[in-house]
């Protein structure tokens, strides 16, 4: 397929020759292939809505042949591989993504409609990071000596850490190449094999990871991708009876879909899953802080994020200034192509996104909220302007559900007792943010609000020592940090007796 830009805006050869072959999007075994149906599918550039590229929809005979392939390398390569030579082989993956990263943002952008400065400097940035820091516990998990007292005789008693076997991996669209990181990064570390399922609609960089892994000389089988449709490829993954564990990121309506096909060999399950998070500004917050803060934390990646704070509780004294300041804020935003110079905004990731997004800006007018945008949305493309909503009571749909989009409720409180309870009156419980001076308010607030992260006087802070995860509906299971190396991993207890 031919890549079609608008005027003005190109790709480098790189890009445009990877694209035109991206109907080979399966590897299996070092190798890209097509989908042994020979079934394709058809990406979407979602700033214009032209085709983008053609995929392999790839489905159970597919994901068969890609378990096999991971179960090999485990027990012949990969996972016979001594801690640091992995780890080593892990940095060099770092690094290719770093040399790469320019190319990699350009495909994320062009897949997911992100700006590229974006792409650049958080997803490919942060991909290697992961990677990297991911390298490095290679060596370190470890088993621990334990001081028993056997009823009868004596005995040396100690523990390992043994990796699982095969870890289907299931990413979804929003940041397809940074949350595979995540994924890839501590399975891969602890001796695991990988089957990985892209979301249909952001596949690209999924496959090129796959070759540079490949590239800094990862064995054939240890990292293995199965591009297809949900209900064919990621189902045939959930179900298998040869994967050992399921790692998953997307909505928590396919969160149960996925526990429910586990079930048949009681493989492992994690799940990072919606959210629904509270922002909560104080009137002795610092505004000059608390509003781009906020701004960041609805509007980063077209409020595509699952831990956005989509509701913010805002006190009543600076309700009004923080809205005002806010609202002129979003006025500025300039939506356009994500390899556009000047871009701050792109577009949704799909025309039923947008569809959906709208929807629910209707749905809030329609119960009596207030909208308020003032940001051009260009013509073409899946595209939603910032939208602020005032007037909003917890009771209102946008104020409930999951939106996934640039839309943001903005609530008045009056006290942090009444803040506390309606923040936590939530199904979802992923993260949370407050804003204020007083520190000692900050750490009760940390303590009482039911999420699995709390920023306090900051939003979407990230980095790859952090867990994440969240709680209720928003999931079990951390990314991130030693608590997701750990949970590829089982621990081995092992008796000697003395006697």
């Amino acid at each position: 397929m031919s890549l079609t830009l608008p005027a003005g805006l190109s790709v480098s050869a790189e890009v445009d020759k990877f694209i035109s072959t991206a109907a080979d999007s399966i590897v299996v075994d070092g190798e890209r292939r097509p989908a042994r149906s020979g079934r394709t599918l058809e990406s979407v550039d979602p700033a214009t809505g032209a085709p983008l590229a053609t995929i392999a929809a790839g489905d159970a005979a597919d994901v068969d042949a890609a378990v096999a392939s991971a179960r090999s390398a485990f027990e012949h390569s990969w996972g016979r591989l001594p801690p640091a030579a992995r780890g080593r082989l892990l940095l060099g993956f770092a690094d290719l993504v770093d040399e790469h990263a320019e190319e990699l943002a350009t495909l994320e952008t062009l897949d997911a409609g992100k700006p590229l400065t974006e792409a650049l400097y958080i997803d490919a940035a942060y991909t290697a990071e992961t990677i990297r820091y991911y390298a490095g516990w290679a060596t370190k998990l470890h088993g621990d000596v334990l001081p028993v007292s056997p009823a009868v005789g004596e005995a040396f008693v100690y523990t390992r850490r043994e990796p699982l076997g095969v870890v289907g991996a299931i990413v979804p669209w929003n940041f397809p190449m940074l949350i595979t990181s995540w994924k890839i990064g501590p399975a891969l570390a602890a001796g695991n094999t990988v089957v990985l399922k892209p979301s249909e609609m952001t596949s690209l960089t999924a496959v090129r990871l796959a070759e540079l892994a490949l590239e800094a000389g990862l064995p054939p089988g240890a990292l293995n991708v199965v591009t297809g449709f949900g209900p064919e490829a990621g189902q045939a993954l959930a179900e298998h009876p040869d994967v050992d564990k399921v790692t998953f990121t997307g909505s928590t309506a396919t969160g149960r879909r996925i526990v429910n096909a586990s079930a048949g060999n009681l493989k492992q399950v994690a799940l990072e899953l919606g959210g629904k998070s509270p922002n909560i500004v104080f009137a002795d917050a610092d505004l000059d802080q608390a509003v781009p803060g906020a701004f960041t934390g609805i509007f980063l990646n077209q409020g595509e994020v699952c831990c956005a704070g989509s509701r913010a509780y805002v006190e009543a004294p600076v309700y009004d200034e923080f809205v005002e300041r806010l609202t002129a804020a979003a006025g500025k935003v300039r939506l356009g192509h994500g390899l556009a110079d000047g871009t701050d905004m792109g577009p949704l990731v799909s025309a039923g996104q947008r569809d959906r997004v709208v929807g629910y800006i209707e749905s809030g007018v329609a119960e009596g909220a207030t909208p308020a945008s003032a940001a051009a949305t260009p013509a073409g493309g899946y595209f939603v302007a910032p939208t602020i909503f005032t007037g909003v009571t917890d009771s209102m749909t946008i104020a409930r559900e999951e939106i996934f989009g640039p839309v943001l409720s903005v609530l008045r409180f009056e006290s942090e007792d009444d803040v506390v309870v309606r923040a936590n009156a939530s199904r979802y419980g992923l993260a949370a943010g407050v804003w204020t001076t007083d520190l000692r308010k900050a750490h009760r607030m940390a303590a009482v609000l039911q999420a699995g992260t709390v920023w306090i006087n900051a939003y979407n802070m990230m980095d790859p020592t952090a867990p994440f995860g969240g709680c209720k509906e928003s999931g079990f299971g951390r990314d991130l940090g030693v608590d997701a190396v750990r949970s590829y991993t089982h621990p081995k207890t092992v008796w000697v007796g003395l006697d």
